[in-house]
């Protein structure tokens, strides 16, 4: 897991129109990563549509949103288009880049336990590096945090 101040290890995802992306094609950006376990599910859709909500104060502070989740892409098509999210969701169905990142681990519900993505968000900088991480976060705190760090 990357810590604050060191380089953000680079990916290529497919987005939600099975187009690659790589974060280092947001470098001169500050860049939002934020993981979550599924689309269209109710804490997930707080999260994106909080970011989506404050897509104007992000874009002002020179950044970018991007989702991360185990979803394939063409389920992160109809989420997107169904709650117009204005960034790219990116589809790590093997959770590779989840758990380089940090965001998959050990969770549990009514009793049992289970592997699966731990809700989180990042802030990396212009430079590519981590500036900030929350780790196990809230859906309403993770888009708080995030503007609040983003100066928003």
């Amino acid at each position: 897991m990357p810590a604050v101040g060191e380089k953000a290890p680079d990916f290529a995802l497919k987005n939600q129109n099975g187009e690659t992306v790589r974060l280092s094609d947001f470098r001169g950006q500050r860049v939002v990563l934020f993981a979550f376990p599924k689309a269209a599910t109710s804490g997930c859709t707080t999260q994106a549509c909080g970011f989506r909500d404050q897509f104007p104060k992000i874009e002002v502070a020179n950044a970018v949103v991007l989702g991360l989740s185990p979803d394939e892409p063409g389920d992160l098509l109809k989420w997107q288009q169904a709650e117009n999210l204005p960034y790219d969701l990116l589809s790590d169905p093997d959770h590779a880049v989840l758990e380089a990142w940090g965001a998959w681990g050990e969770k549990s519900m009514y009793g049992k336990t289970y592997m699966g993505v731990l809700r989180s968000h990042w802030i990396i900088d212009e430079e590519g590096r981590i500036a900030d991480a929350q780790i196990k976060v809230s859906p309403t705190d993770s888009v708080a945090r995030a503007v609040a760090f983003l100066g928003g």
